[in-house]
This record gives C-alpha cells, structure tokens and sequence, in this order.
C-alpha cells in the first residue's frame, strides 16, 4: 500500500476527535506516523519529548529538543522527526481547529484561532526559557496522564479545558508577523508538498526533474533549490531514497524476486537498485531480505 504525505488522523472517538500518539524508535501507538516519516495532517499538534533527545525538521529548519521540551506545528505543515536517541520517547497530541472554536463562526474562532491558524506561522519551540513557556510544558505533561490513566467520567472536558488553556497562553505570547519572508516560507512549504505528493504518486514510473518542476510551476533549478533549502537533497536523491524504502517494504516477503521489485519500484536495470540499495543501507537487497525475512 502506498504511503502518502497526507496522513488521515483516525482517532479512537469520532465525537471527540483528539488523539495523543506515543512515539519510539520501535513505533507508535496507536499505530501512527512517527520518526523518518514525513507527512502532513489537518489537525494541529502539540509534541512533547517525554524521553532522550530528538531533532524534528519544519520546513527544512531542524529543532533539536531535550527531555521536556516541546514543538507546536501547525497544519498542514510537513514535518518529519529524524532523529530520536536510543531510549528516547515522544508523544504528539493532535486536535482539529475546532475545538478551539467551540462552534462555527463564534467569537473565538474568528478572533483568537484562524487569525493564528491560517497566518503564516509555521511552528513554534517551547524550551521553557520563560514563565510562560513552563506553564504550557506543564498543561502538556498533565494532558498526558489524562490520557493514560482510566478514563473517568468528564475527561474529555479536563483534556478541552487544558488544551484551550495553553492555546490562549500561547497566542497571548506571539507576535503574529505579516513580513513576506513569512508569506514566502507559507509559499514554499505548499509547493514542496505538491513535488512531494508527486514524487509518491509516480515513483514506480520514469519521472524527470522537470516534470516535478511543472507540478508547482517552478523551474528545474527553482525546484532543486527548493529540495536542497527545505529537505536538504536534490529531487533525484529524494526519489531514490523513496525508491529503496519502497523496496524494503516489498524485500520483507519472498512475494517478488529482486529484478522484480526493482522494477517494481522504478527502477529500469536491477544493478542500478542493488547498487543504490548498498550505498543507501551498506548491505544489499538479498543480504537485507536475509536479516528481515
């Protein structure tokens, strides 16, 4: 099954969609996105390092966080966690808008949550360098017993009452900037996940760098620009490394031979996937079906 950017947030109670995530380097759960895999979601998310150390690229901007440090994104941001230290542990509260509207077309929503939702802000780190900063770390460490211990009777409004509580000590503290650097991060942001989508939808054909290009009506060297400055790797590289993680997925069962996932995958001759295979991993298809199968 493909993997696309765009994750779909199915939460476990569709009358209060909100969801916490707890994330290591062995997965997550419930089962979700976690560390390596870039995507984007609707929903707002709060991320809160429980354990260890991570590093979380935004928009090609990597935010490096210690035990008890926190991130807001907002949605439709791309994100993605690509380092976790060993033992480390994470956990990622997601939330549409509307919870902190109350209703549609309410006070709130029109003065206190698109203004910041909709502007061009993309994250925001929450180290605890000031006062307000720590009240927000601990709203986020009591909504996670909330959601870990036995769910009582009205723990669906602690969880509203703390979330809409640090909302508002949040937006009380930044300064909304309408600067075009702000506008063009926004821009770029939108016209890399459309060469994203489209490297994932197409991966398994012959793509060339100028039909990426053309998805967000770029120039070749606008767009390889773009993947350096945001993703740090040129398009090619990006589809290549697609390419192999694509090929381990079909490499864990005996389903296909070699010469077929590589075609599978995209790529024309079998030794230019065995060698990108082992420059990418160290080892080749057949060792690392080995050691997985």
């Amino acid at each position: 099954m493909k993997k696309q950017l765009y994750e779909a947030i199915r939460y476990p109670d569709e009358a209060f969609p909100y969801i916490m995530y707890t994330h290591t380097n062995h997965g997550s759960i419930p089962e979700g996105r976690g560390v390596n895999d870039l995507h984007w979601h609707e929903e707002l998310q709060m991320t809160l390092v429980t354990k260890g150390k991570l590093t979380i690229q935004i928009n090609g901007i990597n935010y490096d966080l210690d035990t008890g440090q926190a991130i807001f994104i907002n949605k439709s941001v791309l994100h993605v966690v690509t380092y976790l230290s060993h033992d480390g542990e994470y956990v990622s509260f997601n939330f549409p808008e509307k919870l902190l509207a109350f209703y549609s077309d309410s006070a709130m929503e029109k003065n206190y949550v698109l203004p910041y939702t909709n502007s061009f802000l993309l994250s925001l780190e929450i180290k605890g360098d000031v006062e307000w900063q720590n009240q927000v770390l601990q709203l986020l460490w009591d909504m996670k017993k909330e959601f870990e211990k036995k769910k009582t009777w009205g723990w669906q409004y602690e969880v509203s009452i703390k979330t809409v509580r640090l909302w508002l000590i949040l937006i009380s503290n930044i300064s909304l900037s309408s600067e075009e650097s702000s506008k063009h991060n926004r821009r770029e942001q939108e016209r890399l996940q459309l060469m994203l989508s489209f490297i994932h939808q197409n991966y398994t054909n012959h793509i060339t760098l100028k039909e990426i290009a053309a998805i967000a009506h770029l120039s070749v060297s606008e767009c390889t620009r773009s993947f350096k400055k945001s993703i740090h790797m040129t398009p090619y590289n990006y589809l290549i490394k697609y390419r192999i993680k694509r090929s381990c997925e079909l490499l864990e069962s005996n389903k296909y031979t070699i010469t077929e996932i590589a075609g599978r995958v995209g790529f024309n001759h079998v030794n230019h996937f065995i060698q990108s295979f082992k420059k990418h991993h160290g080892i080749t298809p057949k060792e690392f079906r080995k050691i997985t199968y």
